[in-house]
């Protein structure tokens, strides 16, 4: 059965706190943040710092390893393990020579021949040159300028170029070069002298 009523009236609890002294559990120091008398609040940030002391070991641990490898592979040779053959050196390529047409002498190939030079005959003397050589020279003159430094001799088709080196061999120190610059020329090949040609003694 619940106790009965006395009849006398219930005192409010708050105000029977107020009559009892504070004991140690009512005091406590603020600074600690303490709730109630016996625990305190977690600090912020306390999970973080195991989280980064376990990624740095973890990163400190990849680095040494990486160095471990790299210093073990230095070490170790596989040369003599069958299948793991050092790579061969890269294969250096080699120059192809390009094929050139043989020098010839070709009479039916009309050959004209202008002084480029400032020395004055040297037109003749090279129409004579070609011409003991089997060449046919329609025309002799002068060239634009008379400043040209080497003789050159020009051709504008490439089935021409055996009959230009044909000309060169009869003109030692001469070049040859493939142009369409004469082609109104009436000639199939002309020859430009240049100062570096010698006139023949005598």
């Amino acid at each position: 059965m619940s106790p009965a009523w006395s009849g006398r009236p219930i005192k409010d609890p708050i105000t029977m706190a107020r009559k009892f002294a504070k004991d140690r559990f009512d005091t406590h120091l603020h600074a600690l943040d303490r709730v109630g008398a016996h625990r305190a609040p977690r600090r912020k940030g306390r999970g973080w710092i195991g989280f980064w002391w376990a990624l740095g070991a973890t990163v400190l641990l990849i680095v040494v390893g990486v160095v471990g490898i790299f210093a073990i592979n230095n070490r170790l040779d596989f040369s003599n393990i069958p299948g793991l053959s050092s790579p061969s050196s890269t294969p250096v390529p080699t120059e192809t020579a390009i094929p050139t047409a043989e020098a010839t002498v070709d009479p039916a190939l009309s050959v004209n021949v202008l002084n480029g030079s400032a020395t004055n005959g040297v037109a003749a003397s090279v129409s004579d040159t070609l011409t003991a050589a089997g060449w046919v020279v329609t025309a002799t003159g002068n060239a634009s300028t008379d400043t040209e430094p080497t003789t050159v001799i020009y051709y504008a088709d490439a089935s021409q170029e055996g009959a230009a080196r044909g000309i060169a061999a009869s003109l030692p120190g001469s070049k040859i070069v493939v142009s369409t610059g004469f082609v109104g020329s009436g000639a199939a090949l002309t020859v430009v002298v240049g100062n570096d040609y010698v006139l023949p003694a005598g």
